[in-house]
Protein backbone atom coordinates (compact mmCIF):
# COMPACT_ATOMS: atom_id res chain seq x y z
CA UNK A 1 0.00 0.00 0.00
CA UNK A 2 0.87 3.60 -0.81
CA UNK A 3 0.21 6.48 1.39
CA UNK A 4 -0.23 10.46 0.69
CA UNK A 5 -0.63 12.96 3.09
CA UNK A 6 -1.70 16.63 1.87
CA UNK A 7 -1.55 19.94 3.83
CA UNK A 8 -3.09 23.00 2.77
CA UNK A 9 -3.88 26.69 4.50
CA UNK A 10 -6.91 28.49 3.52
CA UNK A 11 -8.87 31.55 4.49
CA UNK A 12 -10.47 30.12 7.64
CA UNK A 13 -14.32 31.76 6.16
CA UNK A 14 -14.14 29.62 3.58
CA UNK A 15 -14.17 26.31 5.79
CA UNK A 16 -17.48 25.49 5.13
CA UNK A 17 -17.83 26.07 1.75
CA UNK A 18 -14.45 24.24 1.15
CA UNK A 19 -15.55 21.20 3.72
CA UNK A 20 -18.55 20.96 1.26
CA UNK A 21 -17.17 21.14 -1.70
CA UNK A 22 -15.06 17.77 -0.64
CA UNK A 23 -17.18 15.69 0.40
CA UNK A 24 -19.64 16.42 -2.35
CA UNK A 25 -16.92 16.59 -5.22
CA UNK A 26 -13.47 15.50 -4.73
CA UNK A 27 -14.66 12.56 -2.39
CA UNK A 28 -17.19 11.02 -5.60
CA UNK A 29 -14.17 11.35 -8.06
CA UNK A 30 -11.42 9.62 -5.64
CA UNK A 31 -14.22 6.81 -4.47
CA UNK A 32 -14.29 6.12 -8.59
CA UNK A 33 -9.96 5.74 -8.58
CA UNK A 34 -8.80 2.28 -8.92
CA UNK A 35 -6.91 1.10 -5.70
CA UNK A 36 -8.22 3.18 -3.29
CA UNK A 37 -8.13 1.96 0.73
CA UNK A 38 -9.41 4.82 2.18
CA UNK A 39 -9.55 8.78 2.25
CA UNK A 40 -9.73 10.74 4.85
CA UNK A 41 -10.24 15.26 5.74
CA UNK A 42 -9.22 16.38 8.51
CA UNK A 43 -10.03 19.82 10.17
CA UNK A 44 -6.11 20.30 11.80
CA UNK A 45 -7.45 24.37 12.59
CA UNK A 46 -7.18 27.72 11.54
CA UNK A 47 -7.71 27.34 8.29
CA UNK A 48 -5.41 24.42 7.74
CA UNK A 49 -6.41 21.11 6.50
CA UNK A 50 -5.04 17.62 5.88
CA UNK A 51 -6.28 14.59 3.82
CA UNK A 52 -4.61 11.21 4.02
CA UNK A 53 -5.22 9.17 1.01
CA UNK A 54 -4.45 5.39 1.10
CA UNK A 55 -3.74 3.54 -2.18
CA UNK A 56 -2.97 -0.50 -3.14
CA UNK A 57 0.07 1.37 -5.44
CA UNK A 58 2.21 4.15 -5.74
CA UNK A 59 0.37 4.86 -9.08
CA UNK A 60 -2.71 5.20 -7.90
CA UNK A 61 -1.95 7.37 -4.75
CA UNK A 62 -0.23 9.50 -7.30
CA UNK A 63 -2.95 9.67 -9.48
CA UNK A 64 -4.91 11.06 -6.13
CA UNK A 65 -2.46 13.96 -6.23
CA UNK A 66 -3.13 14.86 -9.63
CA UNK A 67 -6.83 14.57 -8.98
CA UNK A 68 -5.99 16.84 -5.50
CA UNK A 69 -4.23 19.49 -7.81
CA UNK A 70 -7.04 19.84 -10.51
CA UNK A 71 -9.78 19.69 -7.87
CA UNK A 72 -8.23 22.68 -6.25
CA UNK A 73 -7.33 24.27 -9.35
CA UNK A 74 -11.29 23.55 -10.48
CA UNK A 75 -13.39 24.09 -8.06
CA UNK A 76 -12.04 26.16 -5.50
CA UNK A 77 -10.66 28.97 -7.42
CA UNK A 78 -12.36 31.46 -5.73
CA UNK A 79 -10.77 30.31 -2.07
CA UNK A 80 -7.36 31.64 -1.23
CA UNK A 81 -5.65 28.25 -0.96
CA UNK A 82 -2.03 27.45 -0.66
CA UNK A 83 -0.36 25.35 -2.61
CA UNK A 84 0.06 21.29 -0.43
CA UNK A 85 3.10 20.34 1.26
CA UNK A 86 2.64 16.74 0.47
CA UNK A 87 4.18 13.60 1.98
CA UNK A 88 4.13 10.12 0.54
CA UNK A 89 5.22 6.83 0.82
CA UNK A 90 4.99 2.90 0.84
CA UNK A 91 3.22 1.67 4.16
CA UNK A 92 5.59 0.10 6.28
CA UNK A 93 3.12 -0.65 9.31
CA UNK A 94 -0.39 -0.59 9.95
CA UNK A 95 -2.88 -1.71 12.82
Amino acid sequence: MYAVIRQYQFDQSASEELDRKVREIFMPRLKAMPGLVTYYSLNTGAGSRTSLSVFESKEGAEESVRAAANFVQQELADITISKPQILEGEVQAQA
